[in-house]
């Protein structure tokens, strides 16, 4: 399925039934009276989490959603029936927003959510309702009130525990599929990767069994932030990450320039992302023969916290740490043992976005305070609006 992380729907409830206008006849009820059953309610338009689902590729060949209408009244108070709802399957971290005031209705963040997105109208009431002593026999019924309609952008943000980032051709995608069963495509030339791809991690520790779910993000490239190259399409991608990776050809000699360059592309998107746990990945080096003083000569520039709290490397709070520094081949799978385990010690006393999938119930996720802070978020209406 093609990979779609953002697409415009229209949704629309149901109408409610119209009440109806009925009078009783039967041959030994000289006044039977007005009975005129009332409208049945439009159906509801739902939106739920399928964890399956990776993308809204789904959604591609159906734009429009519409709720049934309710059935009208009939005589004898018969009441028309309900019309049916209808039910829009969404991967987790789609954000749905209202296009007409911008805000955010909901965020899908965690599996099992349901939430209702339109309305359906009330149905109108039957002529029954209306008899009074000065008008035993009235006409007329309420037709039924329209479902609410609205215009919706989607929006996915994968939900990832690590989140790999780093220029085209850095090996993210070989480091992924060494990892992990993930097999992205990989190619010798830059932007194999044009779309994120995620796969679960395991502990490689005999004793654990823990897993994270990493993330790859295509690459990054100077102006990816104001939309160059790929960059903007899927940096929204790595909002929700608990870790950064940064991942450098270990063959280049401009480490320096380019942890800036991709710390300048995050902090122009969004600035929490500096303040996030990070490592440091030279990748390749069994193109160095394995030589790890090369490998240390091109991070001695990343040595020390001055660089990771200096103004070129992106600007951040004085206390931040210099991350760990791994040097490995993903290809050959050389050392990428250790960087695991230092990975899982990161996690160390917290549940993963793996291990929450596998549990709801005790799911705890943590959003983007950014988002919390800045959106406007509204209060989805659950009840149908009140008949005149």
């Amino acid at each position: 399925m093609k990979f779609v992380d953002e697409i415009e729907i229209v949704v629309t409830a149901g109408h409610g039934g119209a009440g109806c206008v009925s009078f009783l006849h039967e041959k030994y009820r000289e006044f039977g009276g007005p009975d005129g059953g009332d409208g049945g309610r439009g159906g509801d338009v739902w939106i739920t989490v399928n964890p399956s689902l990776q993308s809204l590729g789904t959604l591609v060949g159906k734009r429009e959603w519409q709720a049934a209408d309710g059935e009208a009244g009939r005589g004898s108070q018969k009441s028309g029936a309900n019309g049916a709802d209808a039910i829009i399957q969404l991967p987790v971290g789609t954000a749905v927003i209202d296009q007409k005031s911008g805000h955010v209705l909901c965020d899908l963040t965690h599996p099992g959510v349901r939430e209702r997105i339109a309305c359906g109208g009330m149905g109108g009431r039957g002529n029954q309702h209306f008899a009074t002593s000065s008008n035993q026999t009235p006409e007329y019924a309420q037709a039924g009130l329209p479902g609410e309609s609205r215009q919706l952008l989607l929006q996915l943000k994968l939900m990832a525990d690590v989140g790999l980032v780093g220029l085209p051709n850095a090996g993210k995608s070989t480091l992924l599929a060494a990892v992990s069963h993930k097999v992205p495509r990989i190619a010798d030339y830059a932007f194999t990767t044009l779309t994120p791809n995620i796969g679960v991690i395991a502990d490689p520790r005999a004793d654990s069994e823990r897993r994270l779910l990493m993330a790859d993000i295509p690459g990054i490239i100077e102006g990816a932030s104001k939309g160059h190259g790929l960059g903007l399409s899927f940096l929204r991608h790595i909002e929700r990450v608990r870790v950064i990776v940064y991942v450098l050809d270990g063959t280049s000699l401009e480490a320096a320039s380019e942890i800036r360059l991709l710390r300048q592309e995050l902090q122009s998107y969004s600035p929490r992302l500096l303040d996030l746990p990070s490592m440091v990945v030279f990748n390749k080096m069994d193109q160095f023969d394995y030589e790890l003083e090369l490998g240390h000569q091109a991070a001695k520039e990343l040595d020390g916290a001055e660089f990771w709290n200096s103004a070129d490397a992106g600007p951040g709070p004085v206390s931040r740490k210099k991350p760990a520094v791994f040097f490995m081949s993903a290809k050959e799978g050389w050392r990428v043992t250790e960087f695991l385990i230092a990975l899982f010690e990161l996690f160390a006393g917290q549940a993963s976005l793996a291990e929450l999938a596998l549990n709801p119930a005790e799911a705890d996720f943590i959003t983007d305070p950014d988002e919390s802070e800045q959106a406007d978020h509204i209060q989805i209406r659950h009840t149908a609006p009140d008949l005149p």
